[in-house]
């Protein structure tokens, strides 16, 4: 599959996330530019019921969130879903530790905002085409 064809098969993601327009901004992108199906929730213990109901593809989740954090969301998330979900943190927070965490909890990816749209959408390519690949 083609990169551009993977760029283009739509998937369901999840966006954890609790600025309000940071959460707009990444739906439009996903949504309006890539066709991508996007779930919000404002804060963890909304993701974490967001994800076990719907399922999602990838969850990109905001590991600053103000009820329970992003790690923890992960790691529930994770306990439910298993690998049957890719998961992302966001956050602000670059160093190795944090990465270390991040890997820690769960998360299959860590990337620091504020984040470039050309590597959502490397990204979301390589999901879609591991999707595909293994007839999902």
């Amino acid at each position: 599959m083609s990169a551009t064809a993977a760029a283009h098969t739509p998937l369901k993601v999840l966006l954890v996330e609790d600025n309000r327009d940071a959460r707009t901004t990444l739906r439009m992108l996903l949504s309006m530019a890539y066709g991508h199906t996007v779930l919000e929730a404002a804060d963890g213990s909304s993701g974490v019921r967001s994800a076990v109901e719907s399922k999602p593809d990838v969850a990109l989740i905001d590991v600053g969130l103000p009820d329970i954090d992003g790690h923890e969301v992960a790691r529930r998330i994770r306990a439910q879903l298993d690998t049957a979900i890719v998961l992302i943190a966001l956050t602000g927070y670059g160093t190795a530790e944090d990465q270390r965490l991040a890997v820690e909890a769960g998360f299959d990816l860590h990337l620091v905002k504020p984040v470039q749209s050309a590597d959502l959408v490397r990204i979301f390519e390589g999901i879609a085409a591991s999707r595909k690949r293994d007839g999902q």
